[in-house]
């Protein structure tokens, strides 16, 4: 299982509880779409789980000097481009996805749980720990025996709100 979260805005934890905190811990891998916010919170989540992130723009300096602010994860056959996204429009999350091959955006900063189909589809998981005007949400993905990606998000409650699929990219055959 790929598990995504974004914007923790924590300052000595990780601030998981719940489903959330069961997801990470059963997690294969888990992305980072940034705002963990200091380094005692990115060092938990690397104690914890085996973590690909990004830096937000509440990052302290120690946080940004560890973390890129754009990355590519490759996940079994899914390529995924990470972002935090606070200095890009929509338009321009999805350049940089289509740039990078990417078969998935993850992306953060507005807190809002969200999937948008797309040339390349985009995944906000939303905040866990700080929602502000949403849902608290992460992102679970799961292979079916199709080889599809089956996504959902769901709040630390552990009630799903949103199922979604990512389909890999056909790979050219040389």
């Amino acid at each position: 299982m790929l598990v995504a979260l974004s914007d923790t805005h924590g300052r000595e934890s990780t601030r998981l509880e719940g489903r959330t905190a069961e997801a990470v811990d059963a997690a294969d891998l888990v992305i980072h779409a940034g705002d963990f916010m200091t380094e005692p919170v990115l060092d938990a989540f690397e104690a914890r789980c085996a973590l690909r992130g990004v830096y937000g723009n509440n990052a302290t300096e120690p946080v940004r000097e560890r973390l890129p602010a754009e990355r590519v994860v490759d996940w079994q056959d899914l390529r995924i481009a990470v972002t935090h996204g606070h200095r890009k429009t929509e338009t321009a999350l999805s350049m940089f996805a289509r740039q990078s091959s990417a078969d998935l955006l993850v992306f953060g900063h507005s807190h809002r749980p969200e999937f948008l189909e797309g040339t390349v589809p985009m995944l906000n998981p939303g905040s866990h720990a700080d929602p502000r005007w949403n849902r608290p949400a992460h992102a679970e993905l799961m292979w079916d025996d199709a080889g599809f990606a089956r996504g959902r998000l769901v709040e630390p409650s552990g009630e799903v709100f949103e199922e979604f699929t990512v389909e890999p990219r056909a790979v050219d055959e040389a």
